[in-house]
């Protein structure tokens, strides 16, 4: 899948290079995974050796307004949440995918819910419950940047391959009169922990005209781009082994 996915977005490298960058990507991928439970263990003090966070933090995190923190799936992204969290003043809050079996879903809400948390959003509660948490002006951390098939997303360009994105967040940036500030994780080489770099809150997002969204296509387009950019700096910490073009538009091949 990983493989499939760099030739997609990157057709123009050598099928060498894509070989190393998939390498690369599993061994980030085995590393978030055997992290996870320094994250959702490990003491304030150690995390805080091991989670390097900055840029707009406190601004984004000063709950004078709705604001969501987008965050996208780079290996690791659980540092991001669990930085976010701890360093928070105030509650924050963040959506998740719920598992299937119970008593694996109630531990993993329980170990997200460790610092500073006044709600985990399960995906199936969709974009109301995100309202709710903005509305309230509590923080809210989601990742929209999988394909989660055709309902509510629209077919945009990723990598010049269009891809089932999303549509909520330009429309609830809309309703709330949210702030959208981007987190990039990324994992540090020599085992240094992680960097949680809050950027600026977008200007003039979403595209608004009395109020409404005016072009979602844009907005939509303006974040994938913005993914892309990082995507670029760290190729093997992108979810790669995830399916982003499952979802076709009507009448197209499957890409898998």
């Amino acid at each position: 899948m990983a493989l499939r996915n760099l030739e997609l977005c990157f057709p123009d490298w050598s099928a060498a290079r894509r070989r190393a960058v998939a390498r690369q990507h599993f061994v980030c991928v085995s590393r978030a995974f055997l992290e996870r439970g320094v994250l959702w263990y490990a003491s304030p003090a150690r995390l805080r050796r091991i989670l390097h966070i900055e840029g707009a933090v406190d601004e984004a995190l000063d709950g004078s307004e709705p604001t969501l923190l987008l965050g996208f799936h780079f290996e690791g992204l659980d540092a991001g949440w669990t930085a976010i969290s701890m360093v928070s003043p105030r509650p924050t809050s963040g959506m998740y995918t719920p598992q299937k079996n119970k008593v694996l879903d109630a531990w993993v809400v329980r170990r997200r819910s460790r610092f500073h948390t006044e709600a985990i959003v399960s995906r199936h509660d969709g974009a109301s419950g995100m309202l709710r948490q903005l509305r309230k002006r509590v923080p809210f951390y989601t990742l929209p940047d999988m394909d989660f098939g055709a309902r509510h997303s629209r077919f945009i360009p990723f990598f010049d391959v269009p891809a089932a994105t999303l549509d909520v967040v330009p429309r609830l940036a809309a309703s709330s009169k949210a702030r959208v500030y981007p987190v990039v994780v990324r994992i540090l080489p020599g085992w240094r922990g992680y960097s949680v770099v809050v950027h600026p809150a977008w200007k003039h997002f979403p595209t608004l005209v009395d109020g409404r969204v005016s072009d979602i296509d844009a907005d939509l387009l303006r974040m994938n781009r913005f993914i892309e950019q990082q995507v670029l700096t760290m190729p093997a910490q992108y979810h790669w082994v995830h399916k982003r073009f499952k979802t076709r538009p009507r009448g197209t091949p499957s890409l898998y």
